[in-house]
């Protein structure tokens, strides 16, 4: 038997964490997963039930909004 099949899985959602763990200034989300900062905080304690319910929420989010926030021209008008 070799070691990966001797591994204890749970049977509980996996984490959504791609390692692109970046928190967009305006969304407050994960760039990454698009989880929020208190959700990823919160992951590890979190049930399974609760687990699902952010993993289904999570197709519905915009982490980083694809829309220009004005670029030079937004910063001169300041």
């Amino acid at each position: 038997m070799s070691d990966r099949t001797k591994t204890w899985k749970r049977d509980e959602p996996e984490s959504p964490c791609i390692n692109i763990c970046v928190v967009h200034p305006e969304t407050r989300l994960c760039t990454g997963c698009a989880r929020s900062i208190d959700e990823i905080a919160a992951w590890s304690r979190m049930s399974s039930d609760e687990r699902r319910a952010v993993m289904a929420e999570l197709p519905s989010r915009n982490a980083a909004p694809t829309t220009r926030r004005g670029g030079r021209a937004a910063r001169l008008k300041r």
